[in-house]
């Protein structure tokens, strides 16, 4: 299983940045897919996650900034990033949770992708 994120790069702060996130594999499904970042000094915190039935959770710090969205038949995820402050400077990590064809559940994390918002 892997997961594979793109998106990253360099914007100014009010601008906009999306990021992708596919699931590879012998992959029946998937229970929920996620953003999670890790800014500079910081711990990993949760972004956004959204289940394969569309139910989203967003931390509060992106709520009206972010969207996430997710495709079911391709197992992808991605997270569009508006109005981008300095702060939402992290590393992006891609997380989910993947129902595989033999009936294993597995819990997958990609490599991370860098973000930067310059002020």
């Amino acid at each position: 299983v892997q997961l594979q994120a793109s998106g990253g790069g360099l914007v100014q702060a009010g601008g906009s940045l999306r990021l992708s996130c596919a699931a590879s594999g012998d992959i029946s499904s998937f229970n929920s897919m996620g953003w999670y970042r890790q800014r500079p000094g910081k711990q990993r915190e949760l972004v956004a996650t959204i289940t394969s039935g569309g139910r989203t959770t967003y931390a509060d710090s992106v709520k009206g900034r972010f969207t996430i969205s997710r495709d079911n038949a391709k197992s992808a995820v991605s997270l569009q990033m508006n109005s981008l402050k300095p702060d939402d400077t992290a590393v992006y990590y891609c997380d989910a949770v993947l129902f595989m064809a033999d009936g294993r559940v597995v819990a997958a994390s990609g490599q991370g992708t860098q973000v930067t918002v310059s002020s």
